[in-house]
């Protein structure tokens, strides 16, 4: 007889030294793909590196081995193979005592011969729904005449249940399975059945776990939208939009009234429940929360290729005394653009709509000068699924150093925003678009009263191209950006620097420095212009690193955009590059080398995380 090794955990299975003179080699015949399952696999692999292996030992092995081998390659759908296992004493080899040679002909894959998908219990044949199963159906990846495998088959059915669970039927389950296969003629017949459960919608979100803060006003911000068909991305994205708010440590949403939230011995209740009911449920949603602390402090260090090192101190307050709004606060201690600044921002009303009022104090580089400015903020805004709203009061004071520069103004605007987002993901999006405007009619206060209006824009989208990468399983695609905007007033006012137009930089057009393209003053310096119109093309492509297929691409684009204060003369900076893209888990890092075709200089621009 002969004794199993175990590793660190007395799993025998786990069993193998990997040091010392092995008992035999191993020599695999096989196709490739057979060939590298069994040598990962098969048993013979463990004992490979037993010194004290007998010969006997060794032989009853072999004598298991081609059962071992018809298990393991009938996972990739070989049932009808010739397995021939030869042994061979090496007494003058330096390697090891004994050879071992497997050869496998696994003979012809099998094939789906017939592929059936099936629906039972109460949402069987309801209407609701009826387009989802159907797609489940036709997109059913087990079509007649494609190879059949053990992997391809479990994957199959675990698809085809996670998209019943992803939207409208939580609670879907696997009633029933079979793969028939028929090694003779190397065919498999597959069915599945799925029981769908009840369909859900959701019902009021109730937060659990709430001293501190207003449970009502913080259900407005997760806005979960009650009434409408369960779907898992969009509960993810209401306890996202919990997590964000700043209100809580942790936060878990569940369906209350489904048998997976219930106890044990109510868990059969509620399904019988449900089944009485019929195949629709509306369920109210459970948010159990940890809250964060009243009052924290953030201390940073960051580097930036646009303004280089800093240093920045933040205080968050969740509850003002005596207001009861939220405010956060910033020092920020940085060589090219020290700020302080301060919003408190109120939770939602029953419209859902939040007023705010803010400040911030900064200098900052505008083109060839340094401004040193103010500005005060008072409005209100509101947050749909996909669409912003905003409109505010603003008063802007600012004051340009150097020679030649224009006089210290000051000026208030009143001003509507709107944006809409509309892409897969919010923090590293793949696909879809988003669109921005804001406009603004206001008056100069000093040096002279003169009136203006502002108006600007922003548009990007993500468009897949071209067919599925093989090695990545991801596709290619563009993204295209476009942005502008436009001052009008009169040739001679002077407007606050901090309202004019600049371009360059990580965010804007690469290859040239932060804010350096602008309009330029009599003496040739470069500062804010009254028009700016930009735009940008880049193609992502899925890349391998070091055997990661899913988080990496390489990107190659062209920006290009002008400023000036004639919208008849506007003269384009255009920048060239290449870059790197990482899909990080706290959203997309981007490195990029870019050239600057007017500056005729390289520039590295870093940039982390997504933002519309």
């Amino acid at each position: 007889m002969f004794s199993k090794k175990e590793d660190a955990n007395g799993d025998p299975s786990a069993a193998t030294a990997t040091s010392g003179k092995p008992a035999f080699t191993l020599e695999v015949d096989a196709p490739k793909e057979v060939r590298e399952l069994l040598e990962k696999h098969l048993e013979l692999k463990r004992f490979q590196y037993q010194g004290d292996l007998q010969r006997r030992e060794l032989t009853r092995l072999l004598g298991a081995t081609d059962a071992n081998v018809r298990d393991l390659i009938g996972t990739l759908g070989y049932f009808s193979p010739t397995v021939t296992v030869e042994l061979k004493d090496t007494p003058d080899s330096t390697e090891a005592p004994r050879q071992v040679k497997v050869n496998v002909d696994p003979g012809p894959a099998t094939t789906i011969a017939q592929s059936e998908v099936r629906f039972s219990g109460v949402s069987a044949n309801a209407p609701d729904g009826l387009e989802q199963r159907q797609s489940i159906q036709r997109n059913w990846p087990l079509k007649n005449g494609e190879r059949f495998s053990q992997s391809v088959w479990s994957s199959a059915k675990s698809g085809g249940l996670k998209e019943l669970q992803a939207r409208r039927y939580p609670t879907a389950r696997i009633d029933s399975s079979l793969a028939d296969v028929d090694a003779d003629k190397n065919e498999a017949k597959v069915s599945v059945t799925y029981d769908p459960g009840a369909a859900y919608k959701f019902g009021p979100l109730a937060i659990e776990g709430t001293e501190r803060y207003d449970a009502i006003g913080l259900a407005r911000i997760a806005r979960l939208p009650e009434g409408q068909v369960y779907d898992q991305a969009v509960m993810l994205d209401t306890q996202q939009r919990l997590v964000s708010s700043g209100y809580f440590d942790s936060v878990f949403l569940t369906l209350a009234d489904t048998p997976q939230a219930a106890p044990e011995d109510s868990a059969q209740k509620i399904d019988d429940a449900r089944a009485a009911q019929g195949a629709e449920v509306t369920s109210p949603v459970t948010a159990k929360v940890r809250e964060a602390k009243l009052q924290k402090w953030v201390f940073g260090v960051g580097l930036s290729t646009d303004t280089g090192p800093r240093l920045s101190i933040d205080h968050i307050h969740n509850r003002v005394p005596g207001l009861g709004w939220r405010a956060v606060s910033k020092i920020q201690l940085d060589r090219k653009n020290p700020l302080i600044s301060t919003q408190l921002t109120a939770l939602p009303g029953e419209d859902y709509w939040r007023n705010f009022v803010g400040a911030k104090f900064e200098r900052e580089p505008v083109g060839d000068f340094d401004v040193n400015s103010a500005q005060l903020r008072a409005g209100r805004t509101k947050s749909a699924e996909h669409i912003d709203r905003t409109y505010y009061l603003q008063y802007d004071w600012a004051k340009t150093q150097g020679a030649g520069a224009p006089p210290a103004s000051s000026s208030l605007l009143a001003n509507y925003g709107w944006t809409g987002r509309y892409f897969d993901s919010l923090l590293s999006p793949r696909s879809g678009y988003g669109f921005a405007w804001e406009a603004g009619v206001g008056t100069t206060l000093t040096p002279q009263r003169t009136p203006f209006t502002r108006l600007t824009g922003r548009w990007l989208t993500l468009m897949p191209i071209g067919k599925l990468d093989e090695e990545t399983q991801r596709r290619s695609r563009l993204q295209l950006r476009a942005w502008g905007g436009a001052i009008t007033a009169k040739k001679d006012a002077e407007l606050p620097m901090t309202l004019m137009f600049l371009a360059g930089g990580d965010n804007s057009i690469r290859g040239y420095g932060y804010q350096s393209i602008g309009a330029k003053t009599d003496n040739g310096k470069v500062i804010g212009g009254r028009y700016l119109a930009a735009g940008s093309v880049e193609w992502q492509r899925p890349i391998s690193i070091r055997g990661n297929t899913q988080d990496f691409e390489q990107a190659v684009f062209i920006d290009a955009g002008a400023v000036g204060d004639d919208a008849n003369k506007l003269y384009a900076r255009v920048g060239v590059g290449t870059g790197i893209r990482w899909r990080s888990p706290v959203g997309p890092l981007q490195a990029d080398i870019a050239y600057g075709l007017q500056e005729q200089q390289l520039r590295l621009h870093l940039r982390l995380g997504f933002t519309f």
